[in-house]
C-alpha cells in the first residue's frame, strides 16, 4: 500500500502546486503598450485618476449629441478590443470612451480582480463622462470581465442603457466551467483550491464575486447577450442573469457562438442590434 499512498500524495501535491500557479497566472496583470488609435476615430488620449496612486488610460471621442457610450473590454485584453464597436458608434453620432481596465493595457494595477477591482476604473470613467457631457444620456457595453466590472461598479446615478456580454453569474461557476474544459470531470473538484486563493490574492471572497446577485440593482435598460455554445458561461447561466435583471430588458442569443468577441463573430448583426438598442434608450426626449 505504501507505494500507492506515496503516488497519491505526489499527485495531490502536484495538483495543489499547479492550482497555485494557475491562481498566480490568472490574477497577474496584463500590462502592455496599446499604441495609436485609428485616425478616423478622432480620439483624445486621457488618463483618469482612480485613487491617489492608480489611474486608468483611455481614449475619448466626442460625438454629435446623441449620447455617450463607455466601452469595457474582456480579461487580459485592452481598449483596442473595443475599437470596432467605437467606430460604428462614433459614426452613428455617439460619443465613446474606451478605457483599459485596471491592471490591463496602460492602466495601473497589480492584480486582475475578476471585475471586483476593475469596478473602480469604471466609476472613474463614468465620472469623467458625466462631467464632460452634462445632460446627455449615457450607456455602456461590458464584455465578460468588463461586464462584471460594470455590474460591480453599481453606477449611481443609473445608466440609461447597459449591454452585458458573456457575463459570468458567479465566480464559482466560472472557475468550475473553465477547469472542466481543461481537465475534464476532475476539474470542478479542484475549483475550491482556486477559490480559496481569492482572499489571499485579492482580498475578496467567492461570495462577493456573484454578478448575478448584483444585476437586479441595475436600474437601466438592459441587453444581455451571449453565445449559445459558450462553455465558459453556459446558456442556462446567461438566462439566469437575464431573469435577474429589471425591465426593460432584452436577451440576445448569438447562435452557435462560443465565448468569443460577439462583434468580431458577426459584425453586421451586432451593429444592427446595438444601434437599435441605443437609439431606443439613449435618444433624448423631445
Amino acid at each position: 500500500m505504501r507505494p500507492a499512498i506515496l503516488l497519491v500524495s505526489i499527485v495531490l501535491v502536484l495538483a495543489v502546486v499547479l492550482v497555485l500557479i494557475a491562481g498566480e497566472t490568472l490574477s497577474r496583470p496584463a500590462h502592455r503598450v496599446v499604441g495609436q488609435p485609428p485616425a478616423e476615430l478622432g480620439v483624445v488620449p486621457i488618463r483618469l485618476p482612480v485613487t491617489r496612486s492608480d489611474s486608468v488610460a483611455g481614449w475619448f471621442a466626442r460625438g454629435t449629441g446623441r449620447g455617450a457610450v463607455l466601452l469595457l473590454h474582456g480579461v487580459r485584453s485592452d481598449r483596442t478590443q473595443m475599437l470596432g464597436r467605437a467606430l460604428f458608434l462614433r459614426e452613428a453620432g455617439y460619443s465613446v470612451l474606451l478605457i483599459d481596465l485596471p491592471a490591463h493595457g496602460e492602466s495601473s494595477g497589480d492584480r486582475i480582480g475578476f471585475g471586483w477591482r476593475e469596478a473602480a476604473g469604471v466609476t472613474a470613467a463614468l465620472r469623467f463622462l458625466r462631467a464632460e457631457m452634462p445632460g446627455e444620456r449615457i450607456g455602456a457595453i461590458g464584455v465578460s470581465l468588463g461586464a462584471a466590472a460594470l455590474v460591480f461598479a453599481r453606477p449611481s446615478p443609473a445608466l440609461d442603457a447597459v449591454v452585458l456580454e458573456s457575463l459570468y453569474p458567479t465566480i464559482t461557476e466560472a472557475v468550475s466551467n473553465r477547469l472542466e474544459q481543461r481537465l475534464g470531470s476532475v476539474g470542478p473538484i479542484l475549483a475550491p483550491l482556486l477559490l480559496w486563493q481569492l482572499p489571499l490574492r485579492l482580498g475578496v471572497s467567492a461570495d462577493d464575486l456573484r454578478p448575478v446577485a448584483v444585476v437586479p440593482e441595475l436600474a437601466s435598460a438592459l441587453l444581455v447577450a451571449a453565445g449559445t455554445h459558450d462553455r465558459h458561461t453556459t446558456w442556462p447561466e446567461t438566462e439566469r442573469i437575464f431573469m435577474a435583471g429589471r425591465e426593460p430588458k432584452a436577451l440576445w442569443a448569438v447562435q452557435d457562438a462560443t465565448h468569443v468577441d460577439l462583434h468580431a463573430y458577426d459584425a453586421a448583426a451586432y451593429r444592427a442590434r446595438i444601434l437599435v438598442f441605443f437609439a431606443r434608450h439613449l435618444r433624448q426626449p423631445g
